[in-house]
């Protein structure tokens, strides 16, 4: 009886040591499935995604799955809560990607990669989000009908001699606004409204399109003086699939501003991990491997923005235009300042 019943003990302490190493290994399995797949919810477009998404696939074997959001996406991780399947965040303008780290949305982000590569003012002062690749927001001018030594600075554009001669999209695009916030940083409230109001005046047009249509109004006679984001300019100047949109940038010059004082203003791209990510390791080596050597290059000759990483020179056709001094405020400072944008933007009909 001793025997069978220490034979029946063992054989159950068997079964029970099966069970369990056999729920280690489905455990073990479902991780790294999971690993191997990471959930992107992005604001970027997806033909200047797609360049990372495939090189890092290639690199690491892990397969990405995209939602692509035009707006709404802090709204919709409220919505979903510890429920979202979204690891990776990746915004465009800086107004945008503060937006989810205000709604508690972002995950704190402990990287010496990202800390080595990345200078402090493009990185959030509470490490929730880092700056991917900046942008330059220029002035663009027919090379035909304007003197570009007329304008040195963006607060030229106020100048009574442009009137009727400056066309831009709506005041209130995160583009503009995050520029007439960076005036207000500068500047203060008073001057920056006086300023829009100047900028308003000289107005060929009502503000509408998107930054390739100011350079078509430039190539067709209907504005002098415009203004838009760099990679945009280079998208329709190397847009060999579309000559028409080459001809509008052969027809304009464009215009670093401010480089005797505080430098060009830029914005950003930016990265995250959100708050509720299943994959957070696997999120933070995707965000350390796009501010590293070969995906900033990428930024650089495919997309015509310019690096984040302060040991990689921009490179590529972009370098055509010249080098520019850019303004080192914090970026967040900039963001911080958009409701009082938004406020002079609405006063002044821009």
């Amino acid at each position: 009886m001793i025997l069978i019943t220490i034979t029946i003990i063992k054989d159950n302490f068997m079964f029970k040591l099966f069970i369990i190493i056999n729920s280690l290994f489905m455990l073990l399995g479902s991780s790294f499935a999971i690993a191997n797949e990471l959930n992107i919810y992005s604001y970027r477009k997806p033909f200047l995604l797609k360049p990372f998404l495939d090189e890092y696939s290639k690199k690491t074997n892990i397969k990405f799955n995209v939602l692509h959001l035009k707006k709404g996406m802090a709204q919709r991780l409220l919505s979903e809560g510890k429920n979202t399947k979204a690891d990776i965040i990746l915004t465009v303008d800086i107004s945008r990607i503060t937006e989810l780290k205000d709604y508690d949305l972002l995950k704190s982000i402990n990287s010496k990669v990202i800390n080595n590569n990345v200078p402090d003012h493009l990185v959030d002062s509470d490490n929730k989000w880092v700056a991917l690749s900046t942008r330059a927001r220029i002035i663009g001018v027919s090379k035909s009908r304007v003197n570009k030594d007329e304008i040195k600075r963006i607060e030229d554009l106020a100048n009574p001699q442009f009137k009727n001669k400056i066309c831009t999209r709506k005041g209130s695009h995160p583009y503009n606004r995050a520029l007439l916030s960076s005036i207000i940083s500068h500047n203060g409230y008073e001057k920056a409204l006086t300023w829009a109001k100047g900028l308003v005046n000289n107005f060929a047009r009502k503000p509408q399109g998107n930054d390739r249509a100011q350079a078509k109004a430039i190539f067709s006679g209907e504005c002098d003086i415009v203004l838009m984001n760099t990679y945009y300019f280079g998208l329709m100047k190397f847009n060999t699939k579309n000559p028409e949109q080459q001809k509008w940038a052969d027809a304009t010059d464009i215009i670093f501003f401010n480089q005797n004082d505080r430098g060009q203003h830029i914005n950003v791209s930016a990265g995250a991990i959100s708050k509720h990510s299943k994959n957070s390791k696997e999120s933070l080596k995707f965000l350390e491997w796009l501010t590293s050597e070969k995906a900033q290059k990428i930024y650089s000759e495919i997309n015509y923005e310019y690096p984040v990483n302060k040991n990689i020179k921009p490179s590529g056709k972009i370098t055509i235009w010249g080098s520019f001094k850019s303004d080192e405020i914090n970026i967040t400072t900039i963001s911080k300042n958009a409701p009082k944008a938004q406020e002079i933007i609405d006063k002044v009909g821009w």
